[in-house]
């Protein structure tokens, strides 16, 4: 359609834009009718009018006034033939310029393809000159309006699924894997964030294999629930894994992850508490070192008692290398359970008594302990620990479960 007279830049003066009695303001609409005809655009604002349809409507007579007035528009209204652009074309344009805004084609075009290529697209609806009435046109323009706003709300909700998903599978690629190819011992772990929604926490654990007689373990727990705290530990955990597979000496791996630890924390007050345990397969022995962490409990002949290992000082408090304390297993059948505090800080009972390690061996010699197979017995541990607690846990969990012959 082409029409001679010019329509200046401005609000028409129809379109109901005077307030309507059963509306909030916030629900009045503001469409931008691009149409190059003066008659048409006068026909627009009478329909709208006569129906009262709370929508303020401005009139550009050409893309390029369009795009001086589109922004904060709910809906366009377009044309397909304008001096600017013609068709399809000009459509894309729109939309590439609308952003939030609906788009409806009116035209005088009864071309059923086109309608249905304005639509694909991207117009919300296709509308010809000549086949609508107020009612009509004011409910497409509505409903164009809730179907744009439909679709961005899917589209925005599908992008935090993605950004989610993404995160996902990012946490799992930082959960260790097992470096270990023995059958001497077996190994199951669990592991269980504080942080609602997250798969990785703070704590972070690891299992190392280098030579066929020899098998480190590290548990450990930096202190905090978010985010930067869950990448610290796992920093920790990779640099651990790089000394250890470096063959470093075993009384320098804990200050050289101190170090590593005050290098990247982002705050002086932010420590870590590390329990490692290399395992002679040939000796049936292990040395242990603990630096601020809860000892192991050793499982063997029916009992659980805790390791007497020196605790020694947390990591990033003051550097000192942990003491060195060396067990040998009286039996080829026994377990050790590595574990960090999330798991005995938790409440028993409704006073202010806490789980703690002797608890956590009551419940390791439970008889009903005793028929969970070994690689069920983490996971029985912590809903045990949960029901003691009256509820879920708030801290990190994890724990290593290492285990010869028969266990315990």
């Amino acid at each position: 359609m082409t029409g001679s007279s010019v329509v200046p830049q401005r609000a028409y003066p129809h379109g109901g834009l005077s307030r309507h009695p059963n509306l909030p303001v916030g629900e009045r609409l503001r469409v931008l009718l691009v149409e190059d005809d003066e008659g048409d655009a006068f026909l627009v604002g009478e329909l709208l009018a006569e129906t009262r349809s709370a929508i303020d409507l401005l009139v550009a007579t050409s893309l390029n006034q369009a795009r001086q007035q589109i922004a904060g528009v709910d809906c366009v209204l377009l044309d397909l033939g304008l001096p600017d652009a013609e068709g399809l074309d000009g459509l894309r344009q729109v939309l590439a310029m609308s952003t939030g805004a609906a788009v409806c084609v009116l035209t005088g075009r009864q071309d059923e393809r086109l309608g249905v290529d304005a639509v694909a697209e991207g117009a919300q609806d296709y509308l010809v000159k000549g086949q609508v009435d107020g009612v009509l046109l004011t409910r497409a323009l509505r409903y164009a309006v809730e179907r744009k706003r439909a679709d961005e709300n899917a589209r925005r909700l599908r992008e935090i699924e993605l950004r989610q998903a993404e995160s996902a599978r990012l946490e799992r690629g930082l959960l260790p894997q097992p470096l270990m190819d023995t059958d001497q011992v077996a190994v199951h772990t669990f592991y269980r964030p504080g942080r609602h929604a997250a798969l990785i926490g703070g704590d972070f654990y690891d299992v190392v294999q280098t030579t066929p007689d020899r098998v480190d373990l590290i548990i450990g727990d930096v202190c905090g629930h978010g985010v930067d705290e869950a990448a610290l530990g796992v920093e920790l955990r990779v640099a651990w894994r790089a000394l250890v597979l470096a063959r470093v000496p075993d009384d320098e791996v804990l200050p050289a992850l101190e170090q590593v630890l005050m290098s990247e924390r982002r705050a002086r007050e932010i420590f870590a508490t590390v329990a490692t345990v290399r395992l002679d397969l040939a000796a049936n022995r292990a040395t242990f070192r603990l630096a601020g962490h809860p000892p192991p409990l050793l499982l063997a002949d029916g009992r659980a008692v805790p390791v007497p290992a020196t605790g020694g000082l947390v990591l990033g408090v003051r550097p000192r290398p942990p003491v060195a304390f060396d067990l040998t297993f009286d039996t080829e059948d026994w377990s050790l359970l590595l574990y960090t505090d999330g798991l005995i800080e938790g409440r028993v009972g409704e006073g202010t008594d806490r789980l703690d390690v002797p608890g956590l061996g009551d419940l390791v010699t439970d008889p009903r302990a005793g028929v969970v197979p070994l690689a069920e017995l983490p996971g029985w541990l912590v809903s045990r620990a949960e029901e003691l607690n009256g509820g879920p846990l708030a801290d990190d969990v994890a724990m290593l479960l290492v285990s010869r012959g028969g266990g315990r």
